[in-house]
């Protein structure tokens, strides 16, 4: 890891991914999570706050990058859930089959290098009767803003540690085998087009 990768991109990544518009949207995911949770890509703890914990048992926190674990761990630190850090990939995920009853996962199907398998294994870990929340940004439904995201997207992925701005939300999760209860969408209000389309809702297994 150089030391962009340690020590310049995960502060870069807490401050985007900590700016109100995208704050507002985890206000809209994160407190319907119940029971034992199983957040994918836990980062600097941004979600933390939202959690409603009347209704949480166990929070497991996934955090792959080795530049962000120090952070995570300081946000674990100084909350009063009770979180485990898992400082593994979504793709090859630990936990036993049905040992949780939400996964949460909210920007971070962008730079998960392979989604779907993230995702198979989220669906493979959940309850009978568990759910996907999820809060992600991609693919824009408009052309011209398509055609802005393709353009920008190699560039993007350099300094956003890989974040992806084409990926298509619905079709990756529909893909890995869940249902789609309650998907909505809109470009988030003071973000630039290309990388401020929305998608939030949850989702069963079928």
């Amino acid at each position: 890891m150089g030391l962009y990768e340690r020590y310049i991109l995960p502060p870069l990544i807490g401050l985007a991914c900590g700016a109100k518009p995208i704050d507002r949207q985890r206000q809209k995911v994160v407190p319907l999570a119940r029971g034992v949770v199983l957040e994918l890509g836990f980062g600097t703890g941004l979600n933390l706050t939202h959690y409603d914990r009347a209704k949480v048992t166990r929070l497991f926190a996934l955090e792959p990058s080795s530049g962000m674990l120090a952070r995570a761990r300081k946000a674990a630190a100084q909350t009063d859930l009770p979180i485990e850090i898992l400082p593994e990939t979504a793709e090859a995920l630990s936990l036993g089959p049905g040992s949780v009853d939400t996964v949460l996962v909210t920007y971070s199907l962008c730079t998960i290098p392979d989604p779907g398998g993230a995702l198979e294994a989220a669906r493979r870990v959940l309850k009978p009767g568990g759910r996907l929340l999820f809060c992600e940004h991609g693919r824009a439904p408009d052309e011209a803003v398509r055609r802005w995201q393709a353009r920008i997207e190699p560039v993007w992925r350099r300094i956003g540690g890989g974040c992806r701005l084409t990926r298509d939300i619905p079709a990756l999760i529909a893909g890995a085998g869940f249902e789609i209860e309650k998907l909505e969408t809109m470009y988030l209000p003071g973000t630039p087009a290309w990388a401020g389309y929305n998608f939030w809702g949850a989702a069963a297994a079928r």
